[in-house]
């Protein structure tokens, strides 16, 4: 239910929000709970003149997982009327099965959503304060992070279509409050923040306490070496593109073995990261640097599994011609899954890749695509009437192993196979294409496990 509490006295302390770049003129977006924060972010931006004059709306994510869900999705509605502030509700379903637990499951379709609701060139405020970068910094600091771990949360950073700004990180939550109560603003209260079950309610109901009897001043420290630790992470950072570009293959995406040798160890370890974060993949964990040193990184002759790799998340970081790639099973094509096509217009795979033929309105007649099944053999162009095994032509052309599970097959209706992505095919579909100067392209979903392949 909405909350409000009899006024207390404010500290000594002002409400101050970080200004945006003037160099960026953009309109704002609020992730809006409800809560006290967002609550007051909100308040305090649909005040500004500026901000309103550029475009200012809010946006709450109504997750389903509380009885009072509804009711605060409403209580939402009527303040955002009540300031004029256009709102947005976006429901979304919160998976219990996928591993990651309840915060982080609901934090990754949160951010999902901001990101598809986020509009070109627009710039995300979040409510996150002091407090909130000094229990960042603790949780980090427990899952033993170096310097980008602990650098927690950034006050401004590029994020989906535009930008994501924290501008209370310097504020303490008591000022906040002072705010609220000073406003007679109105919030709402979640249960679960006071379940010290969650790491994060742990230590802000237990640990923080504790700390702040001995050290009256831990949240502004503990956010001052989170601050440190951002100042050091950009240093280290400057380097970081340049020396993945120099242990990049000649060709493709990879990264040569041969190459990350030469560099120490601790350095091999920030590349990895550094590399996982610019595929926009959940960060490598501990496990994951150690695997890579000890699995992936052995010479040839130590390395027993056929294609040795490190998995966390549904991507995979994998051995394959003397080079790690990275590779996201998601591109896979359904196993059992097949449509007729007849070439008229481009065909959309399930996977995000498309197939179209180009130089001719049509097949003479429909032909099947689908996925690899194993087994399948070919008659190649100019090797005489011998069909080869399709598996053998992919390992000679040095197609990686990824890129021929997500390869599209095309086959007459009686199972004769014609081609095998865009560029294998049979005798006889090659002499009719080149007859026609047609030709065949498979294009893959741009993202970053496929640039350069």
């Amino acid at each position: 239910m909405p909350h409000r509490t009899t006024p207390s006295p404010a500290p000594n302390s002002r409400t101050t929000l970080r200004t945006i770049p003037q160099t960026v003129a953009s309109p704002v977006l609020v992730a809006w709970s409800g809560g006290l924060d967002s609550t007051v972010l909100l308040h305090l931006l649909a005040q500004d003149a500026d901000v309103r004059g550029r475009g200012l709306r809010a946006v709450h994510v109504h997750h389903g997982l509380h009885p009072e869900a509804d009711a605060w999705a409403a209580h939402c509605e009527t303040l955002a009327q009540a300031w004029s502030v256009p709102l947005t509700v976006v429901r979304v379903d919160v998976a219990r099965d996928s591993g990651l637990g309840p915060e982080a499951a609901a934090r990754q379709v949160r951010r999902a959503a901001f990101a598809a609701e986020l509009r070109e060139g627009e710039c995300m405020a979040l409510a996150q304060h002091r407090d909130d970068q000094a229990e960042t910094f603790l949780l980090r600091a427990l899952r033993a992070s170096g310097p980008d771990g602990l650098a927690a949360m950034r006050p401004w950073r590029n994020f989906a279509n535009g930008w994501m700004w924290r501008p209370l990180l310097d504020t303490p939550r008591a000022v906040l409050r002072a705010h609220a109560d000073q406003h007679g603003l109105h919030w709402i209260e979640d249960p679960s923040n006071a379940d010290p079950g969650f790491d994060r309610n742990f230590l802000r109901l237990k640990v923080m306490p504790l700390l702040r009897e001995r050290w009256p001043h831990a949240d502004a420290a503990l956010s001052r070496a989170a601050q440190l630790s951002a100042e050091a992470s950009d240093i280290l950072g400057e380097r970081d593109g340049a020396i993945l570009a120099s242990v990049r293959e000649e060709f493709g995406a990879g990264l040569s073995i041969a190459a990350l040798r030469l560099l120490s160890p601790a350095r091999r370890a920030r590349l990895f990261r550094h590399w996982v974060s610019t595929l926009g993949w959940p960060p490598l964990p501990a496990e994951g640097v150690a695997r890579i040193e000890a699995d992936l990184l052995a010479p040839r002759d130590e390395v027993h599994d056929r294609l040795p790799g490190f998995a966390w998340h549904g991507v995979e970081i994998r051995r394959w011609r003397d080079a790690l790639h990275a590779v996201d099973g998601n591109h896979d094509l359904p196993k059992d899954w097949s449509c007729a096509w007849d070439g008229s217009a481009p065909l959309a795979l399930p996977n995000g890749d498309t197939l179209r033929l180009e130089g001719v309105a049509r097949f003479p007649t429909p032909l099947r695509v689908h996925a690899r099944q194993g087994g399948e053999r070919i008659l190649l162009p100019g090797r005489g009437p011998q069909h080869h095994s399709l598996k053998h032509v992919l390992q000679d052309m040095d197609i990686a192993p990824w890129h021929r599970s997500r390869m599209p097959l095309l086959r007459t209706d009686d199972g004769t196979l014609l081609a095998a992505g865009d560029r294998i095919r049979s005798a006889g579909f090659d002499l009719w294409m080149q007859a026609h100067d047609a030709s065949l392209v498979w294009t893959l979903r741009r993202d970053h496990e496929t640039a350069g392949t």
